[in-house]
């Protein structure tokens, strides 16, 4: 594993008025960026053009030739780039938004062998319930959920400044990069050693 940098793209998965998701995930790039094992992209769903109808065909099995709309081409392009992902998601009705499950529904083959680290937030439960469904259906994607996650409980008080009050948030953070930093070059090789069989 020669090449030590690998392509994060974090995604920014609320489209919400008002949504706290980009100081978010700005923070985490931050971290990413000092953690020095990645090149960072960051993609925010609402700048993305997602329709809910989707074409009969399945992206899986439609190829190359699947017809995206024109404004999601810079995600398809960033998801096939990427090495490595990180979702930040805020947590609506006990699951994730809308805006997310679209970007996810609109790809297949941009996730397959690749990990997936999540950075949540919410109220009491931090967004976690939103995580443990997006793990379901990325793991339907031949993705990888990395273990390490982190998750802000009551963020509207537990951040100030675009920073998180939590003065471990950081050392958190660190985990997840070195365990996605792990699975990167991990399955990268994989990858590149044979197609994966799914």
């Amino acid at each position: 594993m020669e090449n030590t940098t690998h392509k994060l793209l974090i995604i920014v998965g609320s489209v919400r008025e008002g949504r706290f998701g980009p100081v978010v995930g700005s923070w985490v790039a931050e971290q990413a960026r000092t953690h020095g094992g990645f090149e960072v992209n960051v993609v925010d769903l609402a700048d993305i053009e997602l329709p809910l109808v989707l074409p009969a065909a399945p992206p899986k099995f439609a190829g190359a030739g699947y017809p995206r709309p024109a404004g999601m081409a810079a995600l398809t392009s960033a998801l096939e780039e990427a090495d490595a992902f990180v979702v930040v998601t805020p947590e609506y009705n006990h699951s994730y938004p809308a805006s997310l499950k679209a970007a996810i529904d609109w790809h297949f083959t941009q996730w397959t062998a690749k990990p997936v680290a999540f950075v949540s937030y919410g109220g009491a439960a931090g967004g976690r319930h939103a995580v443990l469904h997006l793990e379901n259906v990325l793991s339907e994607l031949h993705a990888v959920t990395v273990r390490d996650g982190l998750a802000f409980p009551n963020y509207f008080t537990a951040w100030q400044d675009g920073e998180p009050l939590d003065t471990e948030a950081p050392g958190y953070a660190k985990a997840l990069l070195d365990q996605l930093a792990w699975w990167s070059a991990t399955l990268r090789a994989g990858r590149e050693a044979a197609p994966y069989p799914g």
